[in-house]
């Protein structure tokens, strides 16, 4: 899903969360889930050997991304790699809730270019196995996407136990109500504000969540289980934004 809002940063600005000041960029930015791409930052820019500039080039399609990927050369893994360092910090630093964020993030649909269009799914394997064990929410109006969705959040509320954080916490990272199929501008039904702090997909009450409680709970009595893997695709292989 595409998102064409634009965030125009200068030189001289820092980014909201301290990180080092983004040099001229104007790209379409994912924010709708803002909070958890902060807090990813905050413990991200704790130790940063890749230099990577900011969680949000994770979610934009690779010819975006590049601008803030620093050493990974990967793009169709930049989102896991920002994830895995932000666990491994915030696991450094006994901070439950910064690992909680960086899984939250890492399960965050990406950009791909249009309305139904899967994102590509990383092939690489994690550093920590929590962060191994998620995958990214696909575009909620691609073929199979409200099973696949559900098992990302199931897995996803099962990790977030494993470190002691509110496995509820995984609604979260649910994504929007299905796009039109035959909508050209690729927007579907979304929101990208700059300023939200919280997110919009929150604050709007955009968000459909993909699980119930009750699910999730047996998720976690369940335990065990993997998220299932999205199908692999080239959606951000060219994809601007």
């Amino acid at each position: 899903m595409k998102l064409f809002a634009l965030l125009p940063l200068l030189a001289s600005m820092a980014t909201e969360s301290g990180a080092s000041p983004i040099t001229k960029r104007e790209v379409p930015q994912e924010l709708s889930h803002k909070k958890y791409l902060t807090a990813t930052q905050q413990s991200l820019q704790l130790n940063n050997p890749d230099k990577i500039q900011d969680p949000v080039f994770g979610l934009l399609g690779n010819a975006a991304a590049a601008a803030g990927a620093g050493s990974i050369t990967n793009l169709d893994c930049l989102q896991q790699a920002t994830a895995d360092q932000a666990f491994t910090n915030a696991k450094a630093a006994g901070d439950v809730d910064g690992m909680t964020a960086a899984l939250v993030y890492r399960s965050i649909e990406r950009n791909t270019g249009k309305v139904g269009l899967k994102s590509v799914t990383c092939t690489e394997v994690a550093k920590n196995p929590e962060i191994a064990a998620l995958k990214q929410h696909q575009d909620p109006a691609s073929d199979g996407a409200a099973a696949e969705n559900k098992a990302i959040t199931l897995e996803l509320a099962r990790q977030i136990a494993s470190v002691g954080g509110d496995p509820l916490t995984a609604l979260d990272a649910g994504t929007f109500s299905p796009g039109d199929l035959n909508d050209n501008t690729g927007k579907g039904n979304t929101c990208d504000v700059a300023d939200d702090a919280e997110g919009c997909i929150f604050t709007q009450n955009l968000l459909v969540p993909d699980a119930t409680e009750a699910e999730i709970t047996a998720a976690i009595s369940a335990g065990g289980g993997a998220a299932a893997a999205p199908a692999a695709g080239n959606a951000n292989a060219n994809d601007a934004a």
